[in-house]
């Protein structure tokens, strides 16, 4: 049966206070690094995307960034199922963001709420027995969570004081995070949408705690990359009650993600600065705006630059030709609509890879 929170022996072993200090390290550092980068949407765009693929992915929604980015451009003749999903969770995130931005605290109303954004139902907490997760090749069932929904309430208000309130664990902000994921998804109060739903809390209460002033650290690649012990870890604290293994799994994850990310973002960084000097010096109509949307939409098109600049479609058309004849965006036909790509930055993004 599952135990209500807080935990009551001390897990922080000298193993993982070790790992903290270079996890705090790494993500300080990122919150640094993120600052440097002077429109915050770049990022949330950008790198938002890149978890919403990797997330995604650990659920087996496959899709690729030119059906994601194609996505985004709502362009007639493209349609993608699993580039959908992956929109959602974009949104989904968006809207915890801007949730918790304003609130400065995560209930489950906000959850809830998140869940719905992600899976477009309003299904909210489950309400029928049933649910059990299977061994995907064996079909055999691994672990049952709750079932009654009197339960789950019982535990998800326990969770939710437990994200909120300080005085109940004097545990390292690191170390909550990990219990909070383990502890979300084995409630696995949803149908559907747990993992991405628990993936998205992860990064928003960083921001709560003050770790990072955006959702830009994303661990979605790094389970992706080692996702058989995040099951069998996660498995292992259900069975045993011992959270060193996953403690530092999630350190770890936590210490990689945010050195990978600084280099990418230092990368944008550089080729936003490329850019910039190259528009300002040649183009009549460089503007800050406009440059902010060739790095906030890696696929841009006339309607975006229209609405971002506030030009007429014939100006929006004639920059970004412009731009494309002189190799500085790609140009694409779908349908009857054009859209253009910021090639460079999306190498970097693919690159990642």
């Amino acid at each position: 049966m599952l135990k209500k929170l807080p935990i009551e022996k001390d897990i922080e072993t000298r193993k993982v206070l070790k790992k903290l200090v270079s996890s705090h390290k790494a993500l300080a550092e990122l919150k640094g690094t993120v600052v440097t980068i002077p429109n915050e949407n770049i990022l949330i765009n950008t790198l938002g995307i890149q978890e919403a693929k990797d997330s995604s992915a650990v659920e087996n929604i496959i899709t690729t960034h030119d059906e994601i980015y194609k996505a985004e451009l709502n362009l007639e003749n493209f349609k993608s199922l699993s580039a959908k999903e992956v929109q959602n969770y974009i949104s989904a995130l968006k809207k915890g963001f801007a949730l918790i931005s304003k609130n400065k605290i995560l209930t489950n109303r906000d959850i809830i709420s998140i869940q719905s954004e992600l899976e477009k139902n309003s299904a909210g907490f489950r309400k029928l027995p049933g649910t059990a997760l299977k061994n995907a090749t064996t079909g055999e069932t691994v672990y049952t969570p709750p079932q009654e929904y009197s339960e789950i309430m019982d535990l998800m208000s326990n969770l939710e004081q437990f994200i909120n309130d300080d005085t109940m664990s004097d545990f390292d902000p690191l170390v909550k995070m990990a219990i909070i994921h383990y502890q979300f998804e084995s409630i696995h109060p949803f149908y559907d949408g747990n993992g991405r739903t628990g993936r998205i809390i992860n990064v928003l209460y960083l921001v709560m705690k003050n770790l990072l002033n955006l959702p830009v650290l994303y661990l979605s690649r790094y389970i992706i990359l080692n996702k058989g012990m995040y099951y069998k870890l996660l498995q292992e604290v259900r069975e045993t009650g011992e959270w060193e293994n996953w403690l530092l799994y999630m350190l770890d994850a936590v210490e990689q993600i945010s050195k990978e990310t600084i280099v990418l973002i230092e990368k944008i960084r550089n080729l936003i600065f490329e850019y910039k000097n190259i528009l300002r010096d040649n183009y009549k109509f460089y503007s800050q705006d406009l440059l902010n949307n060739l790095f906030k939409h890696p696929y841009t098109k006339i309607e975006f630059i229209e609405k971002d600049l506030g030009v007429s479609r014939i100006t929006a058309a004639k920059y970004l030709n412009e731009l494309a004849k002189d190799g500085l965006l790609e140009k694409q036909k779908l349908g009857t609509g054009n859209y253009y790509i910021n090639k460079k930055l999306m190498d970097l993004l693919i690159s990642k890879r």
